[in-house]
C-alpha cells in the first residue's frame, strides 16, 4: 500500500459518521426502528442486527400498535451495502425478556440469553433463544446441566465453541458467577474460581465498570481483537461521549480523540469482523428521559484497502444491489462481495 493510500485509510480512524435519522421518516422506503434503550446489537460483514429494547414514551414506542409497550419484541437489521433498515419478520417463539439481555452472533445464528421484562427485575429469563437470521426462525435451545440464575445485565461471549456468561443481576442481587455452555453438547457448567472471596471481582452489571479512568455506568463494552473499547455511559452527574480502549496484553488504557456526536447511555454497540464499530440508540437526555434512534459508525482499526474500495464502490454505484448475480459476476465482483449485497 502506498503512503497516499495509508494516509487515506488512516484518516477514517476516530471519526464518527451518522447513518440514520429520526424514526418518523422513511429511509429508502423503509421505516427505521423507533428510539430505544436497553437493547442489544450484533454485527457480521453484511448487517447490523438490533433486538429488543425499551421506551416509556407511548407515541415513540409505537402507540397502540405495539402490543409489548413499553418494550420492543422485534428484530431489525441495518444492511450496510444499501444503508437501509428492515424489520425482520421471524417465525417461532421470540423471547419476552426484551431489556438488558445478552446477544452474540455465531455463524448465521443470533444467540440471546437472559434479560428482563416488565416489571424490571421481576420477570427475568435464563433461557438461550436462537434465531437463524438466514431462515428467520427462532428456537429455544434445550440445555442440560444447571442453568444460571434468571438474570439481566450480564456479559456474554463465545470462545472456541463455548458460551460464557458472567455477572448480571436478579434485580435484587448482583453476581460474579461465571457459567459456560458447551454449544456442542448443550450442557451448562458453573465455573467456580479457586480464589478466596476477597480476591474476586465485585458484583456488577455488564454495563457497570470500575476499572476505567473514572467511574461510569450503562456504557457499552466492545471487544475487538486484543483490545476492548468502551464508549459513552453515565457517571452520576452527566451523560458521557468519550471513547476509550484497553490493551489486553499491556492492560494500559488509552483515551481516543473521537467523541460520540450524541452523548448516550444504555445504548448498544457492535463491531464487524473488519473492525468497524456501530453504535445505536440509547438515552440522550436525563431530565426529559429522551431516547434516540440514531446510528453511527466508527473505524476502530485502519480499514483494509478492500474495505475502503468497497465503500467507495457502493457510494459511486448506489444501485449496485439491484443487479442480478450474473450481472455482478460479469462486472468482476467475487461471490463473497456479492453476498454482502444481498
Amino acid at each position: 500500500m502506498s503512503s497516499a493510500e495509508q494516509n487515506s485509510t488512516s484518516s477514517l480512524l476516530n471519526k464518527f459518521e451518522k447513518l440514520s435519522w429520526r424514526p418518523s421518516i422513511r429511509d429508502s422506503g423503509q421505516f427505521v426502528p423507533p428510539a430505544r434503550s436497553g437493547h442489544r446489537c450484533v454485527a457480521d460483514n453484511t448487517n447490523l442486527y438490533v433486538f429488543g429494547g425499551y421506551n416509556p414514551d407511548f407515541e415513540e414506542a409505537g402507540g397502540s400498535e405495539n402490543e409489548d409497550y413499553p418494550l420492543f419484541r422485534e428484530l431489525w437489521r441495518f444492511h450496510f451495502a444499501t444503508g437501509t433498515w428492515q424489520q425482520v419478520r421471524t417465525e417461532g417463539y421470540m423471547p419476552t425478556e426484551l431489556a438488558s439481555m445478552s446477544a452474540v452472533m455465531h455463524g448465521n445464528n443470533l444467540l440471546v440469553f437472559g434479560g428482563t421484562g416488565i416489571p424490571f427485575g421481576e420477570n427475568n429469563g435464563n433461557d438461550v433463544h436462537v434465531c437463524n437470521v438466514h431462515y428467520k426462525r427462532w428456537n429455544l435451545l434445550n440445555c442440560r446441566g444447571k442453568k444460571p440464575n434468571k438474570i439481566y445485565g450480564q456479559a456474554m461471549i463465545i470462545v472456541n465453541g463455548y458460551l460464557y456468561v458472567f455477572g448480571g443481576t436478579t434485580g435484587y442481587l448482583y453476581s460474579t458467577d461465571l457459567h459456560r455452555l458447551d454449544l456442542s453438547t448443550r450442557e451448562w457448567t458453573h465455573l467456580k474460581p479457586n480464589n478466596t472471596p476477597s480476591d474476586l471481582p465485585e458484583e456488577r452489571l455488564k454495563l457497570s465498570n470500575d476499572i476505567c479512568p473514572g467511574w461510569r455506568d450503562f456504557m457499552d463494552l466492545i471487544p475487538s481483537g486484543q483490545e476492548v473499547f468502551i464508549c459513552g455511559g453515565y457517571n452520576g452527574e452527566m451523560i458521557l461521549s468519550d471513547l476509550w480502549k484497553i490493551n489486553l496484553q499491556t492492560f494500559e488504557w488509552t483515551k481516543l480523540p473521537a467523541l460520540m456526536p450524541e452523548p448516550a447511555y444504555f445504548h448498544c454497540a457492535a463491531v464487524t469482523p473488519a473492525g468497524c464499530m456501530y453504535i445505536h440508540g440509547g438515552v440522550i437526555n436525563m431530565s426529559g428521559n429522551r431516547r434516540t434512534s440514531s446510528l453511527y459508525k466508527l473505524w476502530l482499526v485502519v480499514p483494509s484497502l478492500l474495505e475502503v474500495t468497497w465503500e467507495k464502490l457502493l457510494k459511486t454505484f448506489p444501485h449496485l444491489a439491484q443487479l442480478s448475480t450474473l450481472q455482478l459476476l460479469s462486472l468482476g465482483l467475487t461471490h463473497t462481495l456479492i453476498q454482502r449485497l444481498k
